[in-house]
């Protein structure tokens, strides 16, 4: 059996004030620091190691895997960065606030941006300062394929694209992995993982630092999955509350 954890970042800074963030790439909070150490706790305690870990280029997510690594005394582990691990990007929706834009637009509208699978919100045009095609962390990219802003479809093509490329070697060779990121990208992943559906992904939410164990067979296919608490492996349907750390 081969197992594999998946973490979303700890809380970030826009989390807190509840802003679209996609690409934009802000920190941790304070409690957003804890959660993370709070994880690597967790994993530690459960008697988890890793040979090699998987990050985005945002530092929300780079800076939690850092802290997990650094609480389980592993950070020897290799750290391998791709765009294709982003955040779903927000488009022109990136850096407003979510109570604001549903004023503005609609809850209904609002909705149909955060949670369907198919529909982009409003795109950035290219002279947006929030325009990032010329970041070197972006050099792998041509300028065509830099995202003005992307539907959840997108994201799961570019993660599952790097899932094959990439991860999947990892795991067949026997390495245990370790993939820190963010909610809509582990959505996508866990919606390929586990085949849902439309309807099925849309009510899927993905808490903040903590582990997600994937239980998968020799084939890579789904056995099980669960989150992991303090106590162990948390019983199906529930997700573990963070405690003060």
């Amino acid at each position: 059996m081969i197992k594999l954890v998946l973490i979303r970042h700890g809380q970030s800074l826009w989390n807190l004030e509840n802003r679209f963030t996609g690409w934009t790439d802000v920190d941790l909070s304070k409690n957003g620091l804890s959660e993370a150490r709070e994880a690597g706790t967790i994993l530690k305690k459960n008697g988890y190691t890793f040979d090699v870990a998987y990050t985005s280029v945002l530092k929300r997510a780079i800076r939690t895997l850092w802290i997990v690594l650094h609480e389980m005394d592993l950070t020897w582990v290799p750290i391998h960065n791709s765009w294709k691990l982003n955040e779903r990007h927000y488009g022109a929706l990136q850096g407003l606030n979510k109570d604001e834009t549903a004023k503005k637009y609609g809850d209904e509208q609002v909705h149909i941006w955060r949670r369907s699978i198919d529909v982009r919100p409003p795109a950035l045009t290219e002279d947006d300062p929030r325009y990032e095609a010329n970041n070197p962390r972006y050099k792998t990219l041509k300028k065509d394929e830099f995202p003005l802003t992307e539907c959840l479809e997108d994201t799961e093509k570019r993660v599952v694209d790097y899932w094959h490329s990439e991860i999947v070697p990892s795991l067949k060779s026997g390495e245990k992995v370790i993939i820190s990121s963010h909610g809509n990208t582990i959505r996508s992943l866990v919606k390929y993982l586990d085949n849902l559906s439309s309807d099925g992904v849309v009510s899927l939410n993905i808490p903040t630092s903590i582990p997600l164990v994937y239980e998968l067979d020799e084939k890579l296919r789904p056995i099980r999955h669960y989150y992991l608490s303090m106590d162990g492996e948390v019983p199906e349907g529930e997700i573990p509350k963070h405690i003060s750390f």
